[in-house]
Formats: structure tokens, sequence, C-alpha cells
């Protein structure tokens, strides 16, 4: 009789094993923050093929799936994959192979940088990007007489750190043989006492860029490379390149074929007549890792340095209203031929009057057009009459800019007008969702300080005690969603991530601490345990 229960039973085993179906991973003993529409928790999950097929309990799972991998989160958090849905991937991988002036505190910082990069690299054209005049003891733009004496005949061009203003030496303007007569438009060339101060805002630094030497394919390889385990790192399984050229689109896209290259990538075509003909006639590209059916458009350049185009003249400055980088009869061209194929205009737009007029345009061409998603990246000066209009525009904002801007911004624009600016809840309210991305190398890759800016809307010393404008400030909810469901919205890839659902892609992020719940001063902190794209941990 022993011997019947015992073979009864082993039967029984047997039967359940041969009844499970075989995954690849099962996901185990989580706090799952699944970010469905109802969003529901969850403790596990199972994998096949790089797509969830199966969420429940972890004994739920285990009973009815064989896996060939179990991760056991140990109740530690899991999210969706971070998708930054503004960034320059390529610039940031670009970034490490030149001189780095983030965090510098004064203009003698920036000179001691670059002296140390060239004395180890000794480069033939110097180049960098970061510094901020605005968090230097002198507020001023820096003038090129150092550089010019240190630096005789070596060329020099570094970018602020909004990469909408530029310092050159005189090596550099003379290589790009720039005078005080040159003509020039959608910007500034600063001069003082009739002599060029080696500043360039917006448009003009074309001319100084136009010179510099371009990255060879072996460096292009290296930087995206490089900008994919620092997103890694990062929790981010999602990036969207705002402003790509079609050799870059290609090298990622040949890259991501042989394996070389596994972050998924929503790339925005960097806007002008030859690749609107060119990529709207091909149609919308599209793979598991790439995403092509975008054009990224500036309409001005930058607050910190005054080139955001403003209706009425900078509280900071007497007479000066900024610019529209890309002049008017272009971007309502540009509107109307990208309306007329399936591809999504999505436009850098700070001032209050750039706001207007793209917002303006888009209505104009897109008439009773309701699923169009086209975006205005950034939005940050908003007229209050003017919010209306993005009821059906998608507000693409970056909460670290807020948080980084806040201690000068209303000295830009003034009292009143500061009101409208970095609206992050009246432009949800107005829209219904909002994506989040930091536009980064601007700002720090990080998407836990971008959970933290949204939340918080404080910096990392917890000022000002109550917030930025704290009635603007997102829910936890609603930040996650920014960063995850809405931004893959925003993408046109809400049906393949954005969220932990079957059928899905198999992208998440694993927290060392539970990003919903923790102390709010301590989520900066939050670490990243695992990123995993189509279920491969990949960090």
């Amino acid at each position: 009789m022993k011997n019947l229960f015992l073979f009864l039973a082993i039967s029984t085993i047997l039967m359940s094993c041969s009844n499970k179906i075989e995954v690849d991973t099962i996901v185990i003993n989580a706090n799952v923050y699944t970010v469905n529409n109802e969003f529901k928790k969850a403790e596990s999950f199972a994998i096949k093929d790089g797509k969830i097929i199966a969420i429940g309990t972890s004994v739920e799972i285990q009973l009815n799936y064989k896996p060939i991998n179990i991760i056991n989160a140990q109740g530690k958090t899991i999210v969706p994959g971070f998708i930054d849905a503004h960034c320059h991937f390529y610039g940031l991988g670009l970034q490490q192979q030149k001189v780095n002036l983030e965090g510098t505190k004064s203009f003698n910082e920036v000179i001691e940088r670059i002296v140390a990069f060239q004395k180890e690299k000794n480069v033939s054209y110097i180049t960098g990007r970061g510094w901020d005049q605005n968090d230097w003891d002198i507020k001023e733009f820096p003038t090129k007489e150092k550089l010019d004496s240190l630096f005789p005949t070596t060329p020099i061009a570094v970018t602020r750190i909004d990469g909408h203003a530029l310092l050159a030496n005189q090596a550099a303007i003379d290589l790009a043989g720039i005078t005080i007569k040159t003509p020039f438009t959608g910007g500034e060339i600063l001069q003082k006492n009739g002599k060029l101060t080696g500043i360039f805002i917006d448009a003009p630094m074309e001319l100084i860029e136009a010179k510099i030497p371009a990255p060879s394919k072996s460096e292009q390889i290296q930087a995206l490379k490089d900008a994919e385990k620092i997103c890694f790192n990062s929790g981010l399984t999602t990036v969207d390149d705002a402003g790509l050229s079609k050799d870059v689109i290609e090298l990622i896209d040949s890259l991501q074929q042989t394996g070389d290259l596994k972050i998924r990538i929503y790339a925005m075509v960097s806007v002008s007549d030859e690749n609107i003909d060119y990529f709207t006639k091909k149609g919308i590209i599209k793979t598991d890792l790439l995403n092509v059916r975008s054009f990224k458009v500036y309409a001005d350049g930058a607050l910190g340095s005054r080139g955001a185009a403003m209706k009425q003249p900078y509280s900071d400055q007497h007479n000066h209203y900024g610019a529209l980088v890309t002049p008017l009869k272009d971007l309502r061209k540009y509107a109307i031929k990208i309306a007329a194929s399936n591809y999504q205009m999505n436009t850098h737009a700070i001032g209050d009057s750039a706001n207007y007029v793209m917002l303006r345009a888009y209505k104009d061409v897109l008439k009773a057009k309701n699923d169009r998603r086209w975006r205005i990246e950034h939005a940050q000066i908003v007229d209050k009459s003017d919010f209306i209009y993005f009821n059906n525009v998608i507000p693409s904002v970056q909460p670290t800019h807020a948080t980084s801007d806040m201690y000068w911004a209303e000295d830009r624009v003034g009292a009143e007008r500061i009101k409208g600016a970095y609206a992050y809840k009246d432009l949800l309210n107005t829209y219904g969702k909002i994506a989040l991305g930091t536009d980064f190398p601007v700002e720090k890759v990080s998407p836990l300080l971008t959970f933290y800016a949204a939340v918080a809307r404080k910096d990392l010393q917890g000022f000002p005690a109550n917030g930025f404008q704290p009635e603007n400030a997102l829910s936890r909810e609603q930040t996650l969603k920014g960063m995850t469901i809405w931004a893959a919205y925003s993408n046109f890839e809400e049906h393949e991530k954005g969220s932990i659902e079957i059928g899905k892609f198999a992208d998440f992020v694993i927290l060392d601490k539970n990003i919903m719940e923790i102390e709010e001063s301590k989520i900066p902190s939050i670490k990243i345990e695992g990123t995993y794209i189509a279920g491969i941990k990949v960090n």
C-alpha cells in the first residue's frame, strides 16, 4: 500500500511538471508596479522570447511555468523600463571624448579643465560642453582673451550646458573666417567695443561648428556604445534621441542589427527639406529596437542664454526678446510638409512666443486630425492664455530643467510670466498625458533625478523647503506613467512597451527601494539593481 501511495505521489508530481509551460525566465517575489490601466501591482511574471506571457502571484507563476532562469527579486521593487522621452543619446556618447565642463564654478575652472584635457589628449581642435555662467559668482558670459593667450594656434569651441551658446577662441574664429562684419540670423554674435567676444548664440554657432573635424566612424561607434552603457546603468531601456542625421540613424540601425547595440531608440530626424523628402518617401522605419517616424525642429533657443523667444522683453535685459532660430516661414513650411505624411513633428519651444507660434501652427495644419501626437519639446514658458492649445499636442518636458533653472528663471521672465513656467501639472491637466525626459547631457542622465524633480521640485539639498511652484508638482503615479507608458504613447509604442503587461516586451528595472513609498528626500539615493531588455540583464 505504501508503495502505491508513493507511486501515485511521484506520478502526480511528474504530471504536474510535464504540464508546465516552458519559458525562458520567471521573476518571483517582486513588488511589481505594472503601470497598466488600473495601475495594479503583481508579484511575478513569466517571459518567453523576450516578451511577457503571464503575470500573477509567485505561487501561480511557479506552479504553471517551467523556466530556464529564475530571478528572485527578494521583495524588491520592479517597474517598467524607464523611457527618456527627450535626450541626446549620440551627443552624450560624443561628449565622453571631449572636455567635460559640467559643474564648473568659475571661468577660471573652465580654463583649468581645458588645459588639463589638452595636456592629456593633445587634440588638434578642442571641443567640450557644460559651462553655465549662471553657476558662477560673476553671472556673465565669458570672453575669449584667456583662451587666446593660452591657445593662440589651437582652435577651441566649448558650448554652454544647454547647447545654445558657444565660446570660441580667435583660432577657431579665424578658421571659420568670421569677422565683425559676418552676416547672421537666428541668434547673436556678441561684440564688445567693436570686437568679437567669442560668444555665439543659437544659429550663428553653426558658423564655428562647420569647421570642427567630424568624428571618425570608429569614434561614432564608440560614442554610441559609451552612451548605451551609461543609460543601461541608469535604468533606461528606451531613449528618444532629439535630433539625428540620416547617417547616424543608419549607423544605429546597423549596430542594432548585428547585436552590437541593444538599447531601444526612438529617433527624431533633424529637420531639413532633404530629410523630410527622404524619410516621408521611405515611410516609417520600425524594428524591435528602432523607430523612425518623427522630425525634430527648433523654434527658438534657451532661456539661460536669453535665446528663448519671448512675447515681451526679458525682465533682466532691456528690449531683448530672444529670437526664433528657424524663420517663421520655414517653421510653417515644415509643419505643412510633415502634416501631409504619417510622421510626427516634435518642436523645441522654450519661450512663450515660440510656444504660441508653434501651437498655432500645429492647430492650423492638423485641423481635425486628433491622433497625430505632435509634440512640443520643453514647453518651458507658456502664456496662461495659450495652455488650451495643448488639448491636441503632447507636452514633452524635463523636470530637472525646473530645478536647475529655478534659481534665476524669475530674473529672466519676471514674477507674472514665471507662473506659466515649468507648469507640468497644468500641461498634464490640459492634454491628459505628459512625457518626461532629461534632455541629457544638458541634465544628468538619471531617471531617478527626473522622478525626484517632478515630485518634489527641489534640488538635492532640499531647496526650496516647499518646492519650486509646488502647485505644478506631479504625483508619484503620474510621474512613473510619464517615464513609462505615457512616454511610450508619445512614441506610438504604448502597445509594445511602457508597462508590464502580457504581450509586451520584457523591459523592466529592479530598484533597491520602493520608489512609490520611500521618503521623498531619499528618492535620488535609490540604486538600479538591474536593467532588463527583452528579459535579458544589460547592466
